[in-house]
């Protein structure tokens, strides 16, 4: 294996191992149903999933993204939040791992999840018009999880006045 397929493969089988031992199960537990800044909640037909996340809702902040980043926990992401929904468009430049990432419009619902980005690509990856949010995670992740347009985004940085799953 090549070390672009190491990682794929290395991605794949740390989700495997982390869906085994219910890392993304959600408890039950109160602390869970409160929205927090740091964890982004997902729910759709696979059930749910929560991911530790940076907030990137400053333009700097959203320049820099998870580039120079050798690796990254296999529950975590960056959630990229707009002022306003827009066209979107991401590259890879400077970044060192695969990435997923999951367009969200301003209800949080998913629209479109791109796959397994390639590392260092300057290849423009279209998130398309209205988004509001993307959150990126390991490459393989959301495949994995069973994450796909329709899916949604539970995060206090969204507008909870249009939010289909509101804290």
């Amino acid at each position: 294996m090549g070390n672009g397929n190491t990682a794929v493969w290395l991605t794949r089988l740390a989700a495997g191992i982390a869906l085994s031992l219910g890392l993304w199960a959600l408890p039950a537990a109160a602390e869970d149903t409160v929205c927090r800044s740091d964890t982004a909640h997902l729910r759709g037909p696979f059930g749910q999933a929560r991911f530790t996340v940076e907030l990137a809702d400053e333009p700097k902040e959203r320049e820099i993204g998870l580039m120079n980043r050798e690796s990254m926990a296999a529950s975590a992401g960056m959630l990229f939040v707009y002022e306003r929904p827009q066209r979107v468009r991401f590259w890879m430049r400077n970044t060192l791992i695969p990435l997923d990432m999951i367009f969200m419009d301003r209800r949080g619902v998913v629209v479109k999840v791109h796959h397994n980005a390639v590392p260092l690509d300057e290849t423009f990856i279209e998130g398309g018009r209205g988004i509001a949010a993307v959150l990126e995670i390991n490459g393989g992740m959301a495949r994995a999880l069973g994450i796909e347009a329709g899916s949604q985004l539970r995060h206090p940085a969204l507008d909870q006045t249009v939010a289909l799953w509101p804290c």
